[in-house]
């Protein structure tokens, strides 16, 4: 599938100026050269707020990002390996290929929500194996909402845990493909859920489900109690109550092990996307 380009007087404009069109408000001057992802907070967006946030200032290669793109929200949460020093070159490489890509594919208005998604997640998986092809264990979500639909097409590739609170009740997102970084040429098939009204997302990365009290961890589990139990109504206080609950599950672990050894920290992310009850 190739996106078409903009028509019209906007045919000539450069990659940079349609980037800026489509995404009134978003930081996009990114370059290869910049050492750390930029930040990005989309908020309420027609009924959808969505929020990410760490526990703490960042250690290793977590990180997320997110545009609008006409009537989609396209966001990722990535867990790239190593060290914040050697991952964040290539999280900051991957948001501006995320950045550009995201338009180009969903630019055209007519463009299939699966397929978009499936592109996007291929040209990202291109970018953190780099011209050398270099292995780089990266667990990645990549999901677009499409705002008028209220559907979500997602691609979890490498089983970063994801939850669903709904008039279903609360359950795992299912299906789990190999995570990127691994293979360049892998083909990621998207899946699709119904957003409801009031439904609610959680994605987490690994710091959290494996947060552990003794040899117990947080797991997959809690992530789904917290969920189904919590009372909050925003996407930001949702990302704060869950970090929250795997931070006081762990916290008596260190208290013992700093007697021993040096505590070497694990990033703690949490992504949740909240629909409003009320639409429109």
């Amino acid at each position: 599938m190739n996106a078409r380009k903009p028509q019209g007087p906007d045919y000539n404009l450069t990659k940079q100026e349609i980037v800026e069109r489509l995404m009134p408000g978003v930081d996009t001057k990114l370059s290869a050269s910049d050492q750390e992802p930029r930040r990005a907070e989309l908020g309420l967006v027609d009924g959808l707020d969505l929020h990410a946030q760490y526990y703490v200032d960042r250690t290793g290669g977590d990180f997320f990002d997110a545009v609008r793109v006409g009537s989609r929200v396209v966001f990722l949460l990535s867990d790239i390996a190593g060290r914040r020093k050697e991952a964040g070159p290539i999280a900051a490489r991957t948001q501006e290929v995320f950045r550009a890509k995201a338009v180009e594919l969903f630019g055209a208005g007519d463009v299939n929500l699966m397929e978009g998604t499936e592109l996007l997640v291929q040209a990202i998986n291109q970018v953190i194996t780099g011209p050398a092809k270099e292995i780089r264990f990266a667990p990645t979500v990549v999901g677009c909402y499409d705002v008028q639909l209220g559907v979500l097409a997602y691609v979890n590739a490498g089983g970063q845990t994801a939850a669903i609170r709904d008039s279903e009740g609360t359950r795992l997102l299912a299906d789990v493909a190999m995570p990127l970084g691994l293979f360049t040429h892998l083909i990621y098939d998207a899946s699709m859920q119904a957003f409801e009204p009031g439904a609610m997302l959680v994605i987490v990365t690994k710091g959290v489900t494996q947060s552990r009290s003794g040899k117990i961890p947080f797991g997959a589990e809690r992530i789904i109690e917290v969920l189904r139990n919590s009372k909050q109504e925003s996407a930001k206080e949702v990302c704060r109550e869950m970090l929250e609950a795997a931070h006081r599950f762990e916290k008596g672990r260190w208290y013992w092990l700093a007697f021993w050894r040096k505590k070497v920290s694990e990033d703690m992310t949490a992504l949740a996307m909240v629909r409003s009850r009320q639409v429109d």
